[in-house]
């Protein structure tokens, strides 16, 4: 008799240890795994023989599942085969739609269970030592989607910025120069921000910079999507910020 089941399960911001164990004996206990674009997918490698795999990856402009196939084949599978576990990049709860398909398992009365993960909010940042609050500096920090789904800025980021707040865009890359103006036209040009891209996996690029030369430092160390923005006082903590201010004063002179 079939049990079905589904496990929504966090795999962290990129590189496969920093899943959390209890996530490992999900995946080595699953049926079924349906997988993210954001997923590493040596992961996959701790499901048991027979599990199948299935990707249902997402990306910002490209062809994608859609979130409603994705629903579908969730209980589907969870009615015919048992436990489903949908295996997510960051933590299922942080932009990770993970709410609306557990609300669509529960109109056909499907237990779940959602294991947490690390989010690449607070993942990437600290990899790289960027404390997302720090005393004297910052008394909080956002975490704000880049655009919304008819392809806006975000109406967050217009009252985040008249903040203090660490803020951390997520899937906001595309919206780079959008997030500049917005800044620049709130005075702080000289406001400290780094994007990551790739965080936590040996093909990880960095830029640091101001909001004024932030569009220069991306371009110049070659960094694209995915990657994930963090604005604030903050990221001048990054061990490289202070060689990197030197090195603007000395151009500039």
């Amino acid at each position: 008799m079939i049990t079905p089941y589904i496990t929504l399960v966090g795999a962290g911001p990129g590189a496969a240890d920093l899943i959390t164990l209890k996530g490992i004996r999900a995946i080595q206990q699953a049926d079924v795994i349906l997988y993210d674009a954001l997923v590493n997918e040596e992961l996959l490698d701790y499901a048991k023989p027979g599990c199948t795999k299935i990707y249902v990856g997402k990306r910002a402009e490209r062809i994608s599942t859609s979130q409603d196939y994705i629903n579908k084949l969730l209980v589907d599978y969870a009615l015919t085969h048992g436990h489903v576990v949908r295996l997510k990049g960051g933590d299922p709860f942080v932009f990770g739609r993970g709410g609306e398909e557990l609300e669509y398992a529960r109109q056909f009365n499907i237990p779940t269970a959602v294991i947490p993960g690390i989010s690449s909010s607070v993942g990437l940042t600290a990899l790289q030592q960027i404390p997302l609050t720090h005393r004297g500096v910052s008394e909080s920090f956002w975490v704000i989607t880049g655009a919304t789904t008819e392809g806006n800025l975000s109406k967050d980021l217009y009252t985040a910025v008249t903040t203090t707040a660490t803020v951390v865009v997520l899937m906001g890359y595309a919206k780079l120069a959008q997030i500049v103006s917005l800044y620049q036209e709130h005075g702080k040009g000289n406001l400290p921000i780094a994007v990551i891209q790739n965080g936590s996996l040996p093909n990880e690029r960095i830029a640091l910079g101001t909001i004024d030369t932030i569009l220069q430092e991306a371009e110049r160390n070659l960094v694209g999507v995915p990657a994930i923005i963090v604005l604030g006082d903050v990221v001048s903590k990054h061990e490289r910020f202070e060689d990197l201010k030197k090195e603007l004063h000395t151009v500039a002179i």
